[in-house]
């Protein structure tokens, strides 16, 4: 259970560096998509909700009014109490906004499945192999995400050692 605690920690951290305003291509505007049957929408949705993706965002909310405030702060010290407040207020004004994002990848899931395939995946989420994939894969992404970054970090001191080595055939340290 620790363990998946970290994978929706992780998937969080990984929601909020998307939601931080980080420069990426993905904030052209979506693509528009075909306006999907109310069932494909509603398979969708049972799908996150097996997988529990709510988890991701479930702080989305609270984490960003936390960022703008922490922003505002930067640059008006002097405001610290009154930031301090409003943050709750916008936190209590904005509360809930955050199942818009479920909204969206239900949307999504929608968008890419046929109604039928995705009938098809909740039939096959509520299967014995279906739960234990559920159960399972946060657990091999984790082992997944430290293999790779064990790897990236062994290659990276093999590519540095390459460097030195070609540098040193042209007589130059580094």
């Amino acid at each position: 259970m620790k363990r998946l605690a970290g994978f929706f920690t992780a998937a969080g951290l990984v929601l909020g560096l998307a939601l931080s305003g980080v420069p990426v291509k993905a904030q052209q505007p979506a693509p528009q998509h075909k306006q999907a049957s109310p069932a494909a929408i509603a398979a969708a949705k049972e799908i996150l909700a097996l997988k529990n993706a709510s988890a991701m965002y479930a702080n989305a909310v609270p984490n960003i009014v936390q960022k703008t405030k922490d922003q505002f702060l930067q640059t008006n010290l002097n405001y610290q109490k009154d930031l301090n407040e409003v943050a709750v207020v916008v936190a209590q004004k904005l509360a809930g906004r955050e199942k818009e994002i479920g909204e969206g990848m239900a949307n999504a899931y929608a968008n890419e499945f046929t109604e039928q395939e995705l009938k098809d995946l909740v039939t096959f989420y509520k299967s014995a192999l279906g739960q234990k994939l559920l159960k399972a894969e946060p657990r091999a992404i984790q082992y997944s995400m430290s293999y790779m970054n064990q790897w990236a970090q062994s290659f990276a001191e093999a590519v540095n050692g390459e460097f030195r080595a070609e540098m040193r055939k042209r007589g130059k340290e580094i």
